[in-house]
């Protein structure tokens, strides 16, 4: 349980206090070590346990909850205290940080408010974000014209990825107008991104995992709207939302992009860890990926994240060199992915995903490497495709910088 922040909560309001408890289960960057209905007790409480967060509710009574802060902050200097109080006092507000409040939260308690609160405190303790290694990350996956493949990538990196016991992976469809990850996964979902957005004040965890779809391999997913009238009703703000309600219940988020670089596209682009841009060798596509990248420059820290992902290479007919290509976009290819045409047309139509499907082939092996390269942290990445390349290493799967020397 290193990887997670353990907390113990007192609050003698069994409803407030439960309503806290209900918003903690099934985050997995979290542990709740230990609970308390008496601010008296808290404080062996703490001393047993050890916990990293102590979160104090002071409606109850405030006198007695700022004390125990006080004693807290000398007898358990280690434990990150996080009030919640339906206050807005400001001298209340005042009193809770000077006895030692990392995080004021103020009731009723919105669980993005508290997923931020957690993601602050695991920032300073693991320097990270929320659980050190446990963290969510975050992949959009983008595409440089129609048919490069990218919900291809996304739906067969998500069952891979969730064949891990230790992954929980979830698969946004942002292409709202016509997403297909739902056909991929011949799934018929009830609910779809615009429910879940509508709804995200009225949502605990419990209620988001049932709101989605799971496969048999373990993925998740979150479809496009029905309806083409209702993509109105997602904005931004309500993404974002959601993506810290996702961020604290899943250890992956997979964002399939549309090809229109919405706003919902920017969001999801900014919010990503790592963006895999999709193309093929064909001179559109490589056109493509320079303007994007242009693009891409003038939002700051975007294009770092960027890593290009060349798909059907060995389709041979009217192909660029890999050397060309890379000589023409300006940035190294980061993985390449087998043209296997009648395969990846059978799982499309058949609904079941490469890892079920054929485990052996070739394009299956290059998504699988691909994976794992990117649970990797960024320094052993770079360590490994420079040790690949300067062994003259060139594969379609096994480095993300292989030798482009075609």
């Amino acid at each position: 349980m290193s990887n997670v922040l353990r907390l113990a909560i007192v609050d003698p309001s069994d409803s407030s206090r439960n309503a806290i408890k209900n918003m903690l289960l099934g985050m997995e960057v979290v542990w709740l070590e230990a609970e308390c209905s008496r601010y008296e007790f808290f404080a062996d409480v703490v001393g047993q346990t050890n916990p990293d967060i102590g979160v104090i509710c002071l409606d109850a009574n405030p006198e007695k909850g700022l004390k125990l802060m006080e004693s807290l902050r000398d007898s358990a200097p280690t434990c990150n205290i996080l009030v919640v109080s339906g206050t807005s006092d400001g001298q209340v507000i005042l009193r809770a940080m000077r006895a030692g409040a990392k995080e004021f939260l103020t009731q009723p308690l919105r669980v993005e408010d508290l997923v931020a609160a957690l993601d602050r405190i695991g920032a300073v303790k693991f320097g990270t974000g929320t659980g050190g290694g446990r963290s969510s990350q975050v992949i959009a996956i983008a595409g440089t014209t129609g048919g490069v493949g990218t919900t291809s990538l996304a739906v067969n990196l998500g069952c891979i990825l969730a064949q891990e016991k230790r992954n929980s992976v979830v698969l946004l469809d942002l292409d709202l107008s016509l997403g297909d990850a739902d056909v991929f996964l011949d799934t018929i979902p009830d609910y779809t991104i615009v429910d879940v957005a509508q709804n995200i004040s009225r949502l605990d965890i419990q209620l988001l995992k049932k709101s989605l779809t799971k496969h048999s391999s373990g993925l998740y997913l979150l479809p496009r709207p029905v309806q083409l009238q209702d993509i109105p009703l997602i904005n931004p703000e309500d993404f974002n939302r959601v993506l810290g309600l996702f961020k604290a219940t899943f250890s992956h988020l997979i964002l399939d992009l549309s090809k229109s670089y919405s706003p919902l596209d920017l969001a999801a682009l900014k919010a990503a860890k790592d963006v895999l841009l999709v193309t093929q060798l064909d001179l559109p596509c490589l056109r493509n990926v320079v303007r994007l990248l242009m693009s891409f420059g003038e939002i700051e820290g975007l294009k770092e994240k960027v890593k290009i992902i060349v798909n059907r290479v060995g389709l041979e007919a009217g192909q660029i060199s890999l050397k060309r290509a890379q000589e023409t976009m300006g940035k190294e290819i980061f993985w390449q992915l087998p043209n296997d045409y009648r395969t990846m047309v059978e799982i499309r139509n058949n609904g079941v995903p490469l890892i079920e499907h054929n485990s052996k082939a070739g394009i299956t092996q290059a998504m699988i490497a691909l994976a794992d390269m990117l649970t990797k942290d960024e320094a052993t990445r770079e360590g490994e495709a420079a040790a690949a390349k300067g062994a003259g290493w060139f594969k379609f799967f096994g480095t993300g910088k292989a030798k482009a020397g075609k």
